[in-house]
């Protein structure tokens, strides 16, 4: 019996462990990481965390992502990869803020033409007027959330925006967002201040919408921000601490 109970309490660290560990990057996501087309970029990964951030996703092959306002592309050349041939990566510009970031809108057209990504493909709208070409499995946006109430995006309210999102993706679909944690009870009080955004507010706006929040990676939290400097100071540019929320549209059968 005692054997058995030592059986049993072992069982169970080890299956903490596993979860302690986050979640399982599988083959395709490694491969995709791994893919040498992505060059330079690979040198930041160690701070980027794309593969954990990914499998918390639960990106898989056959998968239609948006990457939401996609900067450089980072994100979307290992969507490409991890999606495959019969996937679809859609690189999602607002007007407004394509306006802003003009050489990256660039980038993203030279990347749509790349054979070796094939199944990308750039969109650009209204901010105001989120929508895909076709139903999708996720929609994920890193430290882009907090633009959205912003002077230079129309002062948008980002509970219009997660109910235009909730209707984009299909039943099971996921909502990731990534984004740089203000004080507690701050609301969107720093969004265009200090580029930040309280993660109460952001699960609040989204479930508001019919999401149901399926929870949170610690990947990306860093405890030594103390939420009170700009993101791009120097002191913290790079380290601030990150929210990872996970929202689910409730229906369907997703991994």
């Amino acid at each position: 019996m005692k054997m058995f109970a030592a059986s049993l309490c072992a069982g169970v660290a080890l299956a903490g462990a596993a979860l302690a560990a986050g979640p399982v990057v599988k083959p395709y996501l490694a491969a995709a990481i791994a893919d040498p087309a992505r060059g330079d970029q690979a040198a930041v990964d160690a701070r980027r965390r794309p593969a954990e951030l990914l499998a918390f996703a639960g990106v898989k092959p056959g998968d239609k992502v948006v990457d939401l306002i996609p900067g450089g592309g980072y994100f979307t050349r290992v969507f490409s990869k991890a999606v495959g041939p019969n996937g679809r990566v859609f690189m999602l510009w607002p007007d407004e803020y394509a306006r802003e970031a003009a050489s990256d809108v660039v980038a993203s057209h030279a990347l749509e033409k790349d054979a070796h990504y094939g199944n990308v493909t750039v969109v650009q709208q209204p901010a105001v007027a989120f929508a895909t070409p076709a139903p999708v499995d996720l929609v994920f946006t890193v430290q882009n959330y907090h633009d959205y109430p912003d002077k230079f995006m129309g002062k948008l309210d980002p509970v219009a925006f997660d109910r235009q999102v909730f209707k984009a993706l299909k039943p099971g679909g996921v909502f990731l967002v990534v984004d740089h944690v203000a004080q507690a009870g701050s609301g969107m009080r720093d969004t265009d201040t200090l580029h930040r955004i309280d993660p109460a507010t952001v699960k609040r706006q989204v479930t508001s919408v019919g999401f149901v929040f399926e929870g949170e990676s610690d990947v990306l939290r860093n405890p030594a921000d103390d939420h009170r400097k700009l993101v791009f100071d120097k002191a913290i540019r790079g380290h601030t601490d990150q929210f990872v929320y996970k929202f689910r549209k409730p229906g369907g059968k997703r991994g």
